[in-house]
């Protein structure tokens, strides 16, 4: 099945999308976060992709090799090789956490590792990256099971996302939706017709209120709860101290896609939900 076909099917659960991997356990975005992630039965693991030095893609969320691997110097100042020899750190990182065995992957190796397993949602660290990061993808016969995505909010981001010519690959819009501007936001994205897109809200009503609308635009809908400040207050913390209030909430709404950090407390969840 490919990633449309998955996200586009109406009787598939809320699909589970593990952040940077499922990195309790295996350092973010290394090989052993994604197989974490496909162990657990996550659907759809966000990696972050950025290129070295010599213009090997590869990935790595930070700027900086501090917090992964100690080391004070942009990662994207080094080449391949340098960067391949370089330990991360456990979990998500920080001085608190020993180094492992894992090594930074490139974006090949990755979606070698995914392929016909779990699909991806592709976090490019600079748009720019659109061109190089498609011509992998298609080199490695990858279309079916990635995604790209940006911003998407007026007609000059329309624009940029044509003139990428990408037709082939799975794109996925990030939008904020607001009471006023649901109706326009809407009208802009049915420009692209985005199969989905990774929204914000001012509201949890907006979204309820508008779901008819999303679905007439054939798009499902993806909402964040991870740990930070623009997630509000749709956290994964207070996700596992109440999941009915979070989780369960957003998807009455209308949402069928979560990105989190607790990939695993969200699999629970859905299975106490559906049983």
């Amino acid at each position: 099945m490919s990633y449309i076909d998955f996200v586009s099917d109406p009787t598939r659960r809320c699909a589970i999308v593990a952040h940077r991997g499922a990195w309790h356990g295996a350092p973010e975005n290394s090989l052993a976060a994604i197989e974490n992630a496909i162990r657990i039965g996550a659907d759809i693991v966000e990696i972050d992709v950025r290129k070295s030095a010599d213009g090997i893609l590869f990935l790595m969320h930070d700027e900086t090799l501090l917090r992964m691997a100690g080391i004070d110097r942009e990662a994207e100042s080094m080449t391949m090789a340098e960067l391949q020899e370089i330990a991360l750190r456990a979990d998500d990182g920080g001085e608190d956490n020993p180094l492992t065995d894992q090594r930074i992957p490139t974006l090949s190796q990755s979606l070698e590792a995914i392929r016909g397993r779990i699909f991806a949602d592709l976090d490019l660290k600079d748009r720019s990256l659109f061109p190089e990061v498609a011509a992998c993808v298609r080199d490695l016969n990858a279309t079916a099971y990635v995604d790209l995505k940006t911003t998407v909010m007026t007609p000059e981001h329309v624009a940029w996302v044509r003139a990428q010519d990408i037709p082939d690959l799975p794109f996925m819009a990030m939008s904020t939706f607001t009471r006023q501007e649901t109706s326009s936001t809407l009208a802009v994205l049915a420009e692209l017709r985005p199969f989905m897109s990774e929204i914000r809200f001012d509201a949890i009503d907006t979204i309820a209120d508008n779901r008819e609308a999303f679905q007439r635009a054939g798009m499902a809908l993806w909402k964040n709860t991870l740990d930070q400040a623009n997630s509000g207050t749709w956290t994964d913390t207070a996700a596992l101290a109440d999941p009915d209030k979070i989780w369960g909430r957003l998807i009455s709404a209308g949402i069928s896609a979560i990105q989190t950090d607790q990939p695993e407390a969200l699999k629970t969840y859905l299975e106490e939900r559906a049983a």
